[in-house]
């Protein structure tokens, strides 16, 4: 019996021998296909490293792009408001020599009762679009006096609608050669 328990332990001890060396071999290939995937890891953690680098610097040439953007278009608001304002007077002012102009036409027609020329059609859509402002201002020269219009002398020369639309065709040449000379200064 002893024979046999001892070969029984032989053979015991062979096989987990035999079972100890495949699972070193299955661990040998293991750490060697480890060993190939960390150089692989290792390749790309440095690859990822340089993109990383190459990303946080385009980061601060956008953020540095952005921040000129945001101040020339911050200056070009600036500049459109004050334009913006500066032609919203023009117009204005616009309105009010038209408003004069009209205020000066109806006066001299109520001078004159013998010309009842009806109002030309572009005329009357112009007075009647131009709103009429209470003016905080002295009234400048060029006014329209307070005081009753004198009668009118007894035989005054008839002037003609075209004499008219000449006359305030001029006045509005003079007014916007005004207007762009001072854009132009402004510009300046």
């Amino acid at each position: 019996m002893s024979l046999i328990v001892s070969i029984l332990a032989d053979l015991l001890v062979a096989v987990l021998l035999v079972a100890c060396i495949a699972t070193s071999v299955s661990l040998g290939r293991r750490i060697t296909r480890l060993k190939g995937d960390e150089s692989a890891m290792r390749q790309t953690i440095g690859d990822l490293m340089v993109a990383t680098e190459s990303a946080e610097r385009a980061i601060i040439g956008l953020r540095t792009t952005l921040a000129e953007c945001d101040r020339t278009l911050a200056e070009r608001l600036r500049l459109a408001e004050r334009t913006n304002a500066d032609l919203a007077a023009q117009l204005q002012a616009g309105d009010e020599v038209l408003s004069r102009i009209g205020r000066i036409v109806a006066q001299s027609r109520a001078a004159m009762p013998g010309e009842a020329a009806p109002q030309p059609a572009f005329a009357q859509a112009a007075f009647a679009q131009a709103p009429v402002a209470p003016q905080a201002e002295a009234a400048p020269a060029y006014a329209a006096p307070a005081a009753p219009v004198p009668p009118p002398a007894p035989e005054p020369r008839p002037v003609s609608t075209g004499e008219r639309l000449g006359a305030a065709a001029a006045a509005a040449r003079a007014l916007s050669e005004r207007a762009l000379s001072r854009l132009q200064a402004q510009a300046a």
